[in-house]
């Protein structure tokens, strides 16, 4: 009895000393690089670098080890071959002096930024520590090893500035990321849309740390516009993960409903309002529209006291930077956002307990509201004219005509592209939709990218060298040579959530899943291959699973598809006499890290 009320006690202090402790979300795993980019003259030896390592010290023979020895001016570059978010660990070896060795270690999304300074530095860089530590001097120990920075990086630069040898036994990245599996998937017989929808999967995963965020190296923030591509991206690619509501309750805890805006952005207000929206579409999850009841109520009434009289919207319409400049463009989208945003606004009060007098009132001018919004002279922008084309405000083939069918990619943006693609989708114009993603998007991978990044214009890649190459001269940096607004130069990011467009897009679209009711008990399959010749996979459910789909191209050009779902999801699919049996199949994939 004695024992049994110590080990109580132990317990309770046990319990008491945990209290303010939080289990990391994220898993650590530690990855080798894959090449040597370029090392400084004499040093011949840094692909032992590359070798599998013990990640001890010392890797060789005890006190003598192996590794490289920089010497003084001395530096390497590494590739680790793909996108990480998270640390680096060097192991120092005996030749290194006794009271601790400096070296400077340089983050890289691509290996110019690795080989450039600080803004402000003599030779006119543009990188920076914002956010993110991604050039610092760091002091090794002597036979023993040290982890450095927490960022987004693919390549590191390591310099000896000073007067003694280091010894380097090794170095090795820590990738920090969440210990998903994809239920969701995509593959076509275009192995072009197959890259873009891996990278598309892989830049939102990367961005899922300890909220939704939209950059790995900058911002490393919630920004609530950004989070509405990724929160579909992981709703059918992962399925229903805590960090989606976790990410919508920190905006609304910081932001009170009646006295300030999402992000300081009124119509980042709107974009919550649409990522609830999306969550309580998918999962039915109507707890968590109840717990967010009354600030939903209070965010509602100050969205349609913004409202003017005309039915134009009287705050500020920041849409995305390469909109900014261009206020009736920004005016115009938001129209079309605003309509969208108070359809879902409906959407979510209906959730909310029936017989509340406040609520129904609520609903009724919402309604009436949603009715007066007006559509605005887009001016043949493709972000404004997506927006209208979405929201009903304006006719899909009109808008197509008009503006997002015409003059390529030229116009798309890695944020707004997401809405691009799905209005050409709703204006029946998959083709040129698949196309601007094989030409927009892919841009960005035959430029070396492993994630898709903050904003991408195809006219950069003219005489651009490539990310993953050391700077040629006469050519342009496609990474430190372009940019605007808050992402100039090395300050632009290279892996960014809002540009994970593609993956939701395949699915929803192409293969054509998705929810028709709250908790996705009813799923629409209406695939629209677009000119492909097949295409397959999967899209997420909310208590695990997936529904399945394959779709060909059949001789006389019609679309046969077959359909596999779970007990209890009914499936709707239109011309259901094409539908075929289809053998069971893995949907469960890992995702790569």
């Amino acid at each position: 009895m004695k024992r049994a009320g110590l080990l109580l006690l132990v317990a309770l202090r046990c319990a008491a000393a945990s209290a303010g402790e939080t289990p990391d979300s994220r898993t650590r795993m530690l990855i080798d690089p894959v090449r040597v980019v370029a090392s400084s003259d004499g040093l011949k030896n840094a692909g032992i670098l590359c070798a599998p390592k013990y990640g001890q010290v010392p890797e060789g023979r005890f006190y003598q080890g192996s590794g490289i020895v920089l010497p003084p001016g001395g530096w390497t570059i590494l590739d680790f071959g793909r996108e990480l978010h998270g640390s680096l660990q060097i192991g120092s070896g005996a030749k290194s002096p006794k009271n601790g060795a400096k070296v400077r270690v340089r983050f890289g999304e691509s290996v110019s930024e690795a080989c450039s300074g600080l803004l402000g530095s003599a030779n006119g860089a543009t990188a920076t520590n914002d956010h993110a530590i991604r050039d610092d001097v760091v002091l090794l120990p002597w036979l023993g090893r040290r982890e450095t920075g927490e960022t987004g990086f693919r390549f590191v630069r390591i310099d000896n500035p000073g007067k003694a040898p280091v010894h380097l036994e090794y170095v090795r990245a820590v990738s920090l990321m969440r210990p998903w599996r994809a239920a969701g998937s995509f593959k076509c017989s275009d192995a072009r849309l197959n890259a873009v929808f891996d990278t598309a999967v892989r830049t939102v995963h990367l961005c899922c740390q300890d909220y939704i965020w939209d950059g790995i190296k900058r911002d490393r923030l919630v920004w609530m516009g950004d989070t509405h591509p990724e929160t579909m991206a992981i709703l059918t690619v992962f399925g229903a993960q805590d960090i989606i509501p976790a990410t919508l309750d920190y905006a609304a805890a910081t932001t009170p409903p009646d006295a300030a805006w999402m992000n300081n952005m009124p119509t980042y207000t709107l974009w919550w309002m649409r990522n609830l929206a999306a969550w309580y579409r998918f999962t039915g999850d109507k707890a968590c529209v109840a717990k967010h009841g009354v600030y939903l109520e209070k965010t509602i009434e100050r969205v349609l006291s913004k409202i003017g009289k005309d039915g134009v919207w009287k705050e500020d319409t920041f849409l995305d930077w390469p909109t900014r400049g261009d206020k009736k463009a920004s005016a115009a989208g938001t129209q079309g956002l605003l309509r969208l945003a108070l359809d879902d606004a409906l959407f979510l009060l209906g959730a909310l307990p029936e017989g509340n007098a406040r609520v129904e009132a609520l609903k009724k001018k919402t309604a009436a509201a949603r009715g007066r919004i007006v559509p605005l002279d887009a001016r043949g922008v493709k972000s404004a004219s997506a927006l209208l084309a979405l929201s009903g405000l304006c006719g899909a083939k009109d808008m197509f005509a008009a503006s997002l069918g015409r003059n390529g990619s030229s116009g798309v943006s890695t944020f707004y592209g997401y809405y691009m693609i799905e209005a050409m989708a709703e204006a029946g114009e998959m083709r040129c939709a698949l196309d601007t993603v094989r030409d927009y998007w892919g841009g960005m991978l035959d430029m070396g990218a492993t994630s898709f990044w903050e904003d991408f214009n195809l006219a950069w890649t003219n005489n651009s060298f490539r990310v993953d190459e050391m700077p040629v001269k006469g050519r342009r940096d496609i990474h430190g040579g372009f940019g605007a607004h808050c992402y100039i130069g090395f300050r632009h990011s290279l892996c960014h959530g809002w540009s994970a467009g593609p993956a939701p897009f395949l699915i929803n679209r192409v293969l054509g899943i998705r929810p028709l009711a709250p908790g996705c008990g009813s799923v629409e399959v209406k695939p629209d291959l677009g000119g492909l010749e097949w295409a397959e996979g999967a899209m997420a459910l909310p208590g695990g699973g997936s529904v399945e789909v394959r779709a060909w191209r059949k001789a006389d050009g019609s679309t046969g598809f077959s359909v596999k779902a779970p007990p209890g999801v009914t499936i709707v699919a239109p011309g259901r006499e094409n539908v075929e049996p289809l053998p069971r199949r893995t949907a469960s994939v890992a995702c790569r890290r």
